[in-house]
């Protein structure tokens, strides 16, 4: 069965989140904006195996630590869509303009297209690629766990922002409504900062895609 946790990083609280196969204890680890030896602490408490590292989107405080991991553990890193290049591209410059330390560019080992799978041990989720926020942004789903990983597409009560470079509204919507909902009301998701939520409560109730 999958299991996760998620450990909020960096000064935008974002939320990291270690996925694992609760047979083999292989472990992926969502979105290392920073604060990694917060991270490592926690995968070191709970006796995990790393494994790969998973990428929704190029932003700086979710892939801002990746390269380092992946250097320090030799893990691969999966995602995001390709589209998200440029931002990739981009990350060394962004640290030095934001503050965050020891960023460093890469080039991710997998690129993701929307339909494609990632395994971890026994565990094996979708990826549905959902652009608006940025170009190449990406979720994963569990149906096994009934859990969406959604990083800065949806949140509890709001959406993504799109005034960010190659952001764009109604392609964010679309991506909700075409890509997110058909997963189920009742799904929970694990958005990229703040609490969770579940699909239902935010097509009922959030202001951005209610009724949609």
């Amino acid at each position: 069965m999958l299991r996760y946790l998620t450990v909020p990083v960096t000064p935008y609280q974002q939320n990291c989140s270690l996925l694992w196969c609760d047979q083999t204890m292989k472990t992926a680890v969502l979105d290392p904006g920073g604060d990694l030896e917060r991270v490592l602490a926690q995968v070191a408490r709970a006796g995990l195996v790393l494994d790969q590292i998973w990428l929704t989107h190029g932003h700086i405080d979710h892939a801002g630590g990746a390269a380092e991991l992946a250097l320090r553990f030799g893990l691969p890193i999966i995602g995001p869509h390709q589209a998200d290049q440029f931002l990739i591209d981009g990350l060394a410059l962004q640290g030095k303009m934001f503050g965050f330390a020891h960023v460093q560019t890469f080039t991710p080992t997998r690129w993701l297209n929307d339909g494609d799978t990632v395994k971890l041990g026994h565990s094996t989720l979708t990826v549905r690629h959902c652009p608006g926020h940025t170009p190449g942004h990406v979720v994963f789903y569990s149906s096994e766990a009934n859990r969406a990983f959604v990083g800065d597409v949806l949140f509890a009560g709001s959406i993504g922002r799109t005034d960010l470079p190659q952001g764009d509204h109604d392609t964010l919507i679309a991506s909700i409504t075409q890509r997110l909902w058909p997963m189920g009301n009742d799904t929970v998701f694990v958005p990229g900062h703040g609490p969770e939520s579940t699909f239902g409560i935010e097509r009922r109730s959030n202001p951005y895609v209610r009724d949609r």
